[in-house]
């Protein structure tokens, strides 16, 4: 293993998506580690969300039919460009809601308990937004969260055994969520195996991919998932709050949706303005309300680069970042007075985007590092991610967040801040 920064120089001259760097801003003196919780913004959404305001201004209401992208099909174009990302029919795709709504819209409908099948399997590693949202989906079918919210236990407080899953999976299970990779370690789960494994007992099953779409490819449509939901602000790079997607298999657009709204209906008589609820034959079918079309904006711009550079291409250059970061940790870090222990998986087949790395004292290591002008992010307990973007992270990068935590543990510097936690970290 070659540590030396000439090596990561060399890398980085023979990166084929180095040039995509450059269609980002990078904020100024900083090495940007985070782009597993907020992506970059990429230089041309000026002009896109531009182009909106501009419409607004000259076009006012004839800007949801005569916009360059009229907004009454925005969320339907963002979601035909998104589909290919993730293996799925344009059809299939929607750019809708928030992550979390999401998840209620999509458990409400495939959530139907009856007889003996009343419960969901989730994970107790999962986003805690997801199990709030299973508890409450669970509520409001009249029963106890505490008695029909299956949660599969971890071995090593990071981790899942996906036969502890898999064995979970019983005639009593009704639905199962599961994210696609785990937030705090950045496991990547066996989607088409536990997808299979689930058919098998009649169980739907669906992913949240928070972590993975725009990082890892997916092919929902082959691995015949059901159902699905991700934000669009981690690898994706649609910016803070930006509206998020969800797919839903073709085979299920005859569902009723559990939650209804006006722009789920029947595009071409929505504005029939009819009291009898009759849903569009497509994931546009799940959506409930008016789209936000300049926080959309967003998404126009981003998702053209992503499928400009290839999301094989970013995830082969992705898995080679985040494996050069671990053999750097190791080579470097790992032996006293370091201790730096890896906390994501080491066969890059079964990590997403990120690296978890473990040290007593990480929150002020952590401070430390950002006072360097690095930007990673922190998770309880100990536990630093380290998210070397594709489309915008160089090999260089990675060796100067290793040399600088070196830097940090050799002259204590970490000693020099507190321990207290600030409201996001």
């Amino acid at each position: 293993m070659q540590t030396d920064e000439q090596f990561s120089r060399k890398k980085d001259q023979e990166d084929t998506l180095s040039n995509f760097r450059h269609k980002f801003f990078i904020p100024e003196n900083t090495i940007y580690m985070d782009g597993n919780s907020l992506g970059l913004m990429p230089k041309d959404t000026h002009t896109v969300v531009e182009r909106i305001l501009d419409e607004w201004k000259n076009l006012g209401i004839r800007g949801w039919l005569e916009g360059k992208i009229p907004w009454f099909y925005f969320a339907e174009i963002l979601g035909e460009k998104m589909a290919p990302v993730v293996g799925a029919d344009h059809q299939e795709v929607i750019c809708t809601g928030t992550t979390t709504v999401n998840i209620h819209s999509l458990i409400s409908t495939f959530y139907n308990p009856f007889n003996n099948k009343t419960k969901i399997l989730a994970d107790e590693l999962n986003f805690p937004t997801d199990i709030y949202a299973l508890r409450s989906q669970i509520e409001l079918k009249g029963l106890q969260p505490e008695k029909e919210l299956i949660l599969c236990k971890s071995r090593d407080g990071l981790t899942l055994n996906e036969d502890d899953i898999i064995d979970l999976m019983d005639d009593k299970t009704a639905v199962i969520l599961l994210p696609s990779v785990l937030y705090r370690s950045g496991q990547l789960l066996d989607i088409p195996r536990l997808t299979r494994e689930a058919h098998k007992k009649d169980i739907f099953i669906g992913f949240d991919c928070s972590h993975s779409v725009g990082v890892v490819p997916h092919y929902f449509d082959d691995w015949e998932v059901d159902f699905a939901m991700w934000c669009s602000y981690k690898y994706l790079n649609g910016g803070p709050g930006c509206p998020a997607f969800l797919y839903v298999n073709k085979r299920h657009f005859q569902k009723s949706p559990g939650m209804t709204g006006w722009f789920g209906y029947v595009k071409d008589k929505q504005f029939d303005l009819l009291s009898h609820f009759e849903h569009e034959k497509n994931a546009g079918g799940w959506q409930i309300s008016s789209p936000s079309i300049l926080s959309s904006a967003t998404l126009e711009v981003a998702l053209d680069i992503i499928n400009e550079a290839g999301i094989q291409n970013i995830r082969e250059k992705s898995k080679k970042l985040t494996s050069y970061l671990i053999d750097l940790v190791y080579e470097i870090l790992s032996d006293q007075p370091y201790s730096f222990t890896i906390g994501s998986p080491e066969d890059p087949d079964k990590r997403s985007g990120h690296v978890a790395l473990i040290r007593k004292d990480g929150l002020r290591v952590n401070k430390a590092l950002k006072g360097k002008g690095v930007i990673p992010d922190y998770r309880p307990e100990n536990l630093i991610r380290v998210a070397p973007a594709a489309l915008y992270n160089s090999f260089n990068e990675v060796w100067k967040v290793v040399n600088y935590l070196k830097q940090i543990i050799d002259k204590k510097e970490f000693e020099h801040f507190s321990e207290e936690r600030s409201a996001i970290s």
